[in-house]
């Protein structure tokens, strides 16, 4: 009976404290199982909560000042085209056509990952594509149906977008048609994502993600962002280059990884609706003078802005083998082309 009445006793006083720990906002840890009693959750799980607080073992709970409210994905896609400016092998050697649809099928895997986030996030995917054959358009349709989010797919208005381009680019050059088809649909891209709610994430067609990606930015964003108070511009490639070069990077620590601060990308990246209306202009100079390198005037405004790209990466750059800005380091590549099976 003493011992069931200390155990009553034990039991009560650790309810107890709970409550108490819930009421003043704080949270405590056992460390005996690593688990979190005030929310009911062991320590190797997500222990954060979108828009609310984001908790990472040690560092403690960072309150979110800066909740997102949506994502809009703008997948711009060109199966016709094999490598924009280039015309060596793909790593895995496969058509441009299969890239193109296991983007995709990794954008919506990684979506359904953890569909409680979007109970509070609204998504939508958006396509815009060209000269892709009617087969591939119907395979894009048929990985959309019936999904939980809202999605389109849009033609290129080349013929609208493409007077605005410049015809010799900064070497001197003219300015080939496959740039142009490039520049174009960046620029219809950006159009669309200056009027979208709140995160726009912009990706190319042969960037294959990680289950997780989706989730990490979204709730690392939230994090970093109410930490620094700024808005940021997420990469979310691990590229080679920055392990050919002896640059000073700020460290952060998101959700689940570590983010490091860079300054060059390519045209894959997710931003807020404020930092592109902030440098909307120049933003859209990159899609009507072609520039060397073409991506300049985004490291331009990088250097004004908070970018960050993770380690290790949650979304591979599936080029050439030997491209500075291709496959990320520390992946398994045949793993992750095999998760995304058409």
């Amino acid at each position: 009976m003493k011992v069931q009445n200390k155990t009553r006793k034990s039991n009560f006083f650790k309810k107890l404290f709970i409550k108490i720990s819930r009421f003043f906002d704080y949270e405590i840890v056992d460390q005996g199982d690593l688990s979190f009693p005030t929310i009911n959750k062991k320590g190797s799980k997500n222990l954060s909560n979108i828009g609310i607080q984001s908790l990472v073992l040690p560092m403690g709970r960072i309150k979110i000042k800066r909740p997102i409210k949506s994502l809009d994905i703008i997948l711009r896609t060109c199966t016709s085209v094999n490598m924009l400016t280039q015309s060596k092998k793909r790593i895995f050697k496969s058509n441009k056509k299969d890239y193109s649809l296991k983007t995709l099928k990794s954008l919506i895997n990684s979506i359904n990952n953890n569909k409680k986030i979007f109970k509070k996030v609204k998504v939508k995917l958006t396509i815009i594509d060209h000269n892709s054959d009617k087969k591939v358009i119907e395979k894009f349709k048929k990985l959309l149906k019936k999904q939980f989010f809202r999605s389109e797919i849009l033609d290129l208005n080349i013929n609208f977008y493409k007077k605005k381009i410049k015809k010799i680019n900064q070497q001197g050059n003219k300015v080939i048609d496959n740039q142009i088809s490039n520049m174009s649909n960046i620029n219809q891209s950006l159009n669309i994502g200056k009027n979208c709610d709140d995160l726009v994430y912009f990706v190319e067609d042969d960037y294959l993600h990680k289950k997780e990606a989706i989730e990490e930015m979204i709730l690392s964003y939230e994090r970093i962002s109410s930490q620094t108070g700024r808005e940021l511009i997420m990469c979310p490639a691990d590229y080679p280059y920055l392990y050919n070069k002896i640059d000073y990077s700020k460290i952060f620590l998101g959700n689940n990884r570590h983010w490091r601060s860079i300054e060059e990308s390519l045209c894959t990246f997710l931003t807020s609706k404020k930092i592109i209306n902030k440098h909307f202009k120049k933003f859209v100079s990159a899609c009507e003078f072609e520039h060397y390198p073409f991506e300049k005037p985004f490291h331009d405004i990088y250097k004004k802005e908070l970018c960050i790209s993770p380690m290790p990466a949650l979304a591979v750059h599936f080029t050439n083998i030997n491209s500075i800005y291709g496959l990320s380091p520390l992946i398994n590549y045949e793993k992750l082309w095999k998760e995304n099976k058409i």
